[in-house]
């Protein structure tokens, strides 16, 4: 997968953005990442939530909404807006983190609550979309989401450890990537 795809702000532009993203479809999604991926993906969240008290959500989204690409949105903003539909604001640490891939335009987003943000420098979350890209750009998807994962957790870890000896506590977010 090449770096991420831009288009210029022409109705040609917009025109083949649309397109990009219209012909997109779950089906794609499944070709990078079957069903068997997802389900590896999802018990390695669950692994690393038992190692710190944040909460990691996947997803993954084969192409923007007709309304997004109307107004000529980025993906940075439709990541966002699922941060907010998936509830990984609402932890009890504010300490979730979104991991969002938009396939039809390559684009890699990861958005952090508050609580982990404050811990990490924008060049950190820059550097783990980067990691990101390179393993897709060979083909490799589920490596690179495992290797985002694996980032994301060390920060998680470093600021947010799960203390033996506490008493369990619920997994507020599903751990299964969601494909939309």
């Amino acid at each position: 997968m090449p770096a991420r795809k831009t288009y210029p702000s022409t109705w040609l532009g917009r025109l083949q953005r649309l397109l990009r993203n219209r012909l997109t479809d779950e089906a794609d999604v499944r070709r990078v990442l079957p069903p068997d991926a997802l389900a590896r993906l999802g018990e390695r969240v669950a692994a690393s939530e038992r190692r710190h008290t944040g909460q990691i959500r996947i997803c993954i989204e084969a192409g923007l909404p007709w309304s997004y690409i109307r107004r000529d949105a980025p993906a940075r903003q439709r990541a966002v807006t699922q941060f907010g539909k998936l509830r990984v604001w609402d932890t009890e640490h504010n300490n979730g983190v979104l991991i969002y891939l938009l396939l039809a335009e390559h684009a890699i987003e990861i958005v952090a609550d508050r609580g982990i943000d404050v811990h990490a420098d924008p060049q950190q979350w820059r550097e783990m979309a980067r990691h990101m890209s390179q393993a897709f750009g060979e083909n490799r998807f589920e490596d690179g989401l495992t290797l985002a994962l694996e980032e994301v957790s060390a920060l998680l870890v470093e600021h947010f450890p799960a203390r033996e000896g506490d008493a369990p506590r619920r997994n507020e977010l599903p751990d299964s990537p969601v494909v939309i």
